[in-house]
């Protein structure tokens, strides 16, 4: 599949909904489940970093691989990517992984020697966001990934520390009792009918 500019765009605001729902999902405490089947629906993470214009808190999900500790993504749209602009400018960022929430600073690893078996794996931790641009990074060769990834940017993450108190992962959990303690004596008059 050819990605011509319009494709490109066309994709961009598709994962940008995506993105919405990913970033509820871990809102209301559903982030294990999101990942859960990561060789479909990929391995994500949110990505909490600082907007180069406005200051305030931005999130991202993105795909990702963990290697001796350290946490590798890849912007795909490369350097317009509005969350690879911010963690330039401002490299201190949050994660929300699986097993929990993080600070840690990020910087561009895409001249690192391992650039392509890095790419590589977080290509096959994306799930189906590769197979849906047309790719499949198990079956490419090296140079087949050296030419597709060619304006995608690596990112390292190192974690600094872990984090706790509100506004992280979870923070909409609270709706599911709610929505019980509202729901639940609607559903026993409708049985008692």
């Amino acid at each position: 599949m050819e990605l011509t500019p319009e494709l490109v765009e066309r994709l961009r605001r598709a994962f940008k909904k995506g993105n919405q729902f990913m970033l509820l999902m871990w809102r209301l405490g559903l982030g294990g489940y999101v990942n859960c089947w990561p060789e479909v629906g990929g391995r994500i993470m949110v990505l909490t970093h600082t907007g180069r214009k406005t200051g305030t808190q931005r999130r991202t999900p993105v795909n990702y691989i963990l290697i001796d500790g350290d946490i590798y993504c890849t912007a795909g749209f490369g350097k317009v990517a509005d969350w690879y602009r911010n963690i330039l400018r401002e490299p201190q960022v949050e994660v929300w992984l699986s097993d929990g929430w993080w600070q840690g600073i990020a910087e561009d690893a895409s001249q690192l020697p391992n650039r392509i078996g890095l790419i590589r794996q977080v290509l096959i931790a994306s799930g189906f966001a590769a197979r849906t641009i047309g790719l499949n990074p198990n079956e490419m060769s090296d140079a087949q990934v050296a030419a597709t990834s060619a304006d995608y940017k690596l990112i390292r993450i190192r974690r600094t520390s872990a984090c706790t108190g509100s506004g992280g992962p979870g923070d909409l959990a609270w709706i599911w009792p709610a929505a019980v303690f509202v729901l639940l004596p609607f559903a026993l008059l409708k049985r008692r009918k």
